[in-house]
């Protein structure tokens, strides 16, 4: 999401950048001084203020970077890169028909799964029998499969396919690109135990068809997937998901992109693995 850079001074098109916002003072009757043309050195001074505090917090963050160890690092003594980790797991190495698997034993391996299993289950590939079979088998706790396989077969009929403008295999008309894409903005465990895990997944997505003469065009939104993962066969399984609208924020005043960058993006921006 885009910061809006209205405030900045300076038209400085980064965060962060060095231009200052200017407010002058009202002027007050009888001083010589309100109208007169106000120096440059007082900016100049918070500049330069500013410029020594980054380079201190820089200059701390150098120097703890090892560990609180002062000597210098060389040889066997460079920091681990593990160090800069988010929250301490690495994310998964291993995939289950191109799935992401093999999750930590802990509440950040649940918390990871629940983030990865919630972008497939809202990915495209859902609308095509063959690929949401392969999903669900893959996902599902073998105890739920069942149960979660003949519950997204009723989801996504053939009417469904139909109004959003797919044939019954799933795929966009001609000259038009289906996008369905779950983007992950953070998690919280509700509940966690040695076996069983309940994690709520806020997303962002987008969703539409790409085309100059598409009725239904790519449109973003925002939700709450709930998982349930239950430990089984050395891995977190699903078995159960919901869904519910928000926390929406106040929609941006980005220019909306035409039908062909949307769709040059969607081919040419790929996913991720979500792990902490």
């Amino acid at each position: 999401m885009n910061l809006d850079d209205g405030a900045s001074g300076g038209g400085d098109e980064q965060y962060g950048g060095v231009g200052q916002t200017r407010t002058r003072l009202p002027e007050r009757g009888g001083d010589v001084y309100g109208g007169a043309r106000r120096g440059r050195s007082s900016s100049r001074s918070l500049v330069t203020v500013v410029g020594v505090v980054v380079l201190l917090i820089a200059a701390i963050a150098f120097a703890n970077r090892g560990g609180g160890d002062s000597s210098s690092d060389s040889g066997d003594n460079k920091p681990n890169t593990s160090a800069t980790a988010a929250s301490g797991s690495r994310p998964v190495k291993s995939k289950s028909a191109g799935i992401p698997s093999g999750f930590a034993h802990d509440q950040q391996g649940a918390a990871s799964a629940a983030a990865n299993y919630a972008v497939v289950l809202g990915s495209d590939g859902m609308f095509n029998g063959a690929k949401r079979h392969e999903i669900v088998q893959t996902l599902a706790d073998p105890k739920a499969l069942n149960r979660l396989q003949s519950g997204f077969d009723a989801d996504y009929t053939a009417e469904l396919l139909g109004k959003i403008g797919l044939n019954d295999e799933g795929s966009a008309p001609s000259n038009s690109t289906f996008v369905n894409r779950t983007l992950p903005v953070g998690t919280k465990m509700t509940s966690y135990s040695a076996s069983t895990a309940t994690v709520q997944v806020w997303c962002s997505g987008l969703f539409g068809l790409t085309g100059e003469n598409s009725t239904n065009p790519v449109t973003s939104s925002w939700f709450t997937v709930t998982v349930k993962l239950s430990w089984t066969r050395s891995d977190w399984k699903v078995t159960e998901t919901s869904q519910k609208t928000g926390p929406t924020p106040v929609n941006g005043d980005n220019p909306v992109s035409g039908s062909d960058e949307i769709t040059k993006a969607v081919e040419e921006y790929g996913g991720f693995t979500y792990a902490r």
